[in-house]
């Protein structure tokens, strides 16, 4: 069984996530051989404010 965790920036939509997972489903089946219910995606959100890239905070981009 597939357990796959994705960090992100939180403020993605519903629709963003929905696309996501049934690409990612989809590359799991068709490359690992998963079942399809098999494959398990877990999203950890991760606050703008949490991450800063180059010595700058992302909120304050």
């Amino acid at each position: 069984m597939p357990n796959i965790t994705v960090e992100m920036l939180s403020g993605r939509t519903m629709d963003q996530r929905r696309d996501f997972v049934a690409a990612v489903t989809e590359a799991a089946v068709d490359i690992l051989k998963a079942r399809r219910e098999s494959v398990r995606i877990v999203f950890w959100e991760i606050e703008k404010s949490d991450v800063a890239n180059g010595g700058t905070l992302e909120s304050d981009k």
